[in-house]
């Protein structure tokens, strides 16, 4: 059985709400206020956190114009890797206030560290949860780091083989007790919904016994529900105020009219999946009334042998279940039974054609 994984208050696993994550990424387009106002309307489109992502440039490369280190991804093609951080960096001196203003609006706030300087950043803000991005995964070190902090570790799994997603969680369980959670991810951005491959997230639960949840890179909501249909625990999307207000990931990033719409929608497919149940559900006990039975549908004196034209499979319940209708005909009437009679068996005399 698959232990749910505490993040903060709130509890992350199979049967259990799914947590709506609005990753904020560069989306605050350098301007702390506008950072603060993605907090809020995560909040008001019913977030259950925010995410941030926690470098500087010169933490994640060097400052070369070199082929490669220019980027070939179509959204940021021809731009050098150490220009696009510098733009959609969260500079580290936000964090306390953005962690701040999540806490004072209910939601979780949490990080992905790129490096150890970044770990030492967010456990000065007692950060509750550590993620770690799709290409860092063979960062054994950084996961080892994050771990050791007794926080629970989500990695995302974006490009990555089983073998590799084996090595990410045993770095994760032998440096920590924290919980670890993966998410199924497409790294491409926007990700073509052709290429999720949701059905590996019921894999990923039965290998690897962790809450699976989802990291999206779709442009709608449609690929969350059907995560969370077949079991994801945790959404992850990007969030952006506006889309047309530009920025590095604005392209492929939810507006709050639309995150607020997809988070009724994952919450409804949690609603729906339920438990596994057999049998009536609440409301649909009085539907059963309608069920049918067997009715006599002429007046039977006493003593008639019951044939066909005597009894009727009918509408509603309350006689015997049609399926001993054989067992009915052949039998007598005890007493006068008139039409109309939903037929027991305190009605009838079996036996001299069933025996004793």
């Amino acid at each position: 059985m698959t232990a749910p994984v505490a993040i903060g208050l709130h509890l992350v696993g199979p049967g259990l709400a799914p947590l709506v994550v609005a990753e904020l990424s560069g989306n605050h387009n350098g301007d702390f206020d506008r950072a603060i106002s993605l907090v809020r309307a995560a909040a008001a489109a019913g977030a259950g956190a925010v995410k941030l992502q926690t470098y500087t440039p010169d933490t994640m490369t060097l400052d070369l114009d070199d082929p490669r280190f220019v980027v070939n991804q179509e959204l940021w093609r021809g731009r050098t890797l150490h220009d696009l951080y510098a733009e959609a960096m969260t500079p580290w001196e936000w964090h306390a206030d953005l962690f701040a203003e999540a806490r004072s609006l209910g939601l979780l706030c949490f990080s992905s560290p790129f490096d150890l300087t970044a770990v030492e950043l967010l456990e000065s803000l007692d950060c509750p949860a550590y993620k770690i991005a799709s290409l860092e995964i063979g960062d054994l070190a950084l996961i080892a780091a994050c771990a050791a902090t007794g926080k629970p570790v989500i990695i995302s799994t974006g490009g990555s083989g089983a073998g590799e997603i084996d090595e990410a969680v045993d770095a994760c369980r032998s440096a920590g007790d924290g919980g670890c959670v993966l998410l199924r991810c497409t790294a491409a951005y926007p990700a073509p919904p052709d290429e999720l491959n949701l059905a590996t997230i019921t894999d990923m639960r039965d290998r690897w016994s962790l809450p699976i949840g989802f990291s999206d890179h779709t442009l709608d909501g449609v690929a969350a529900v059907v995560a969370v249909s077949l079991g994801a625990c945790l959404v992850e999307k990007h969030f952006t105020l506006a889309r047309s207000d530009g920025g590095p990931d604005a392209a492929f990033s939810m507006e709050p009219e639309p995150f607020a719409a997809m988070v009724d929608d994952v919450r409804a497919a949690h609603e729906m999946l339920g438990s596994t149940a057999y049998g009536p559900s609440r409301s649909e006990e009085v539907t059963l009334e309608s069920r049918r039975s067997l009715y006599a549908v002429r007046d039977i004196a006493a003593g008639t042998l019951i044939g066909p034209a005597d009894v009727r499979s009918l509408r509603p319940a309350g006689g015997l279940a049609p399926r001993h209708l054989a067992d009915v005909l052949g039998s007598r009437a005890v007493g006068d039974i008139p039409r109309g009679t939903p037929l027991a068996w305190s009605l009838l005399d079996r036996t001299e054609t069933h025996g004793p």
